[in-house]
């Protein structure tokens, strides 16, 4: 499965506004049911939110995948965004999180959501990608995340 499979362009917030997770959530929420209008962001937002519950999604070093299971969807679907600020998202390495990629599956996705969720935590591994995509004109996100994903 390739990244390109299942962002696409518009599935982008090149700059969050909020400064905490709930805004965060909402705001990804709200995409979601833009890109997507049988998702209602409040169901979106719930399921969100009921993982977070479970355990902050900041994996650290400045990232979060925020996913869940969602009834309606025929395929995987994530959505990215970026806080050059940070946002404090409980990340186990007390560090802010800057980098967010939602990832929203079909209730009966199981390994095709983890292979999603795995391939997104080696392409951030690498610290210079993660700097630059924090750094880098909002338009060159999409292409950026798209060249990097092609190499892995």
């Amino acid at each position: 499965m390739k990244l390109s499979d299942i962002l696409k362009k518009n599935a982008i917030i090149r700059s969050l506004e909020s400064h905490d997770k709930k805004g965060v959530l909402t705001e990804f929420s709200e995409l979601a049911h833009q890109l997507n209008d049988t998702l209602s962001s409040e169901q979106v937002y719930s399921i969100l939110m009921n993982r977070e519950q479970l355990g902050s999604t900041a994996v650290g070093h400045g990232v979060a995948i925020p996913h869940g299971k969602i009834s309606g969807l025929d395929n995987i679907v994530a959505l990215f965004g970026r806080s050059e600020r940070g946002v404090d998202f409980q990340a186990h390495d007390e560090k802010t999180t800057h980098l967010f990629f939602v990832l929203l599956a079909p209730e009966t996705a199981i390994g095709n959501h983890l292979q999603a969720l795995s391939r997104l935590s080696r392409l951030l591994k690498d610290a210079k990608f993660r700097d630059r995509l924090i750094q880098c004109n909002g338009e060159e996100i999409f292409q950026m995340l798209i060249d990097e994903d092609d190499k892995i």
